[in-house]
């Protein structure tokens, strides 16, 4: 179980897991998923991990067959700019590795947005804590679990 997986049962929601054997030669870690998973890759989210005007960290769930629009996801959040947060600060902030960060059980709780796509699916996959591993959940359960907003963020 990781701090992810324990996050979702704790609070009692209703999420499957999906594990795959992942290689560490991927190029995408998002897109290794969504292949090894059978899934539409628009269905399957990657957490990204940014810096605010104020160094305060945000986490930004998008869709793995796009990318986060840094300037969308200032403008959602009020503030002048964004930008990716150093890898050190966000393995030690969240207490994951890069390619198994899940927006859920982190160390510390982090402003979150979501990408408005997700409201678009009854369920979505994000990462449950470790490569190769996949929690598969509404939006809405993501959304409350981690305190966070939609919005247009992704291109």
């Amino acid at each position: 179980m990781t701090p992810a997986i324990n996050a979702a049962k704790k609070a009692r929601i209703p999420y499957s897991v999906h594990e795959y054997s992942h290689d560490p030669g991927a190029a995408s870690y998002g897109g290794e998923a969504a292949a090894k998973l059978g899934i539409q890759p628009e269905r399957v989210f990657k957490t990204l991990v940014v810096a605010g005007d104020g160094k305060d960290l945000i986490v930004a769930v998008v869709p793995v067959a796009g990318q986060l629009d840094l300037k969308l996801l200032a403008k959602a959040l009020g503030i002048k700019k964004t930008a990716m947060a150093d890898a050190k600060v966000v393995e030690r902030t969240t207490g994951y590795v890069l390619g198994g960060v899940s927006p859920l059980g982190q160390k510390k709780r982090l402003k979150t947005v979501i990408d408005a796509s997700a409201d678009t699916f009854p369920t979505i996959f994000v990462s449950a804590g470790r490569r190769g591993l996949e929690i598969e959940l509404t939006p809405q359960d993501l959304a409350t679990l981690t305190g966070a907003l939609f919005a247009d963020i992704g291109r």
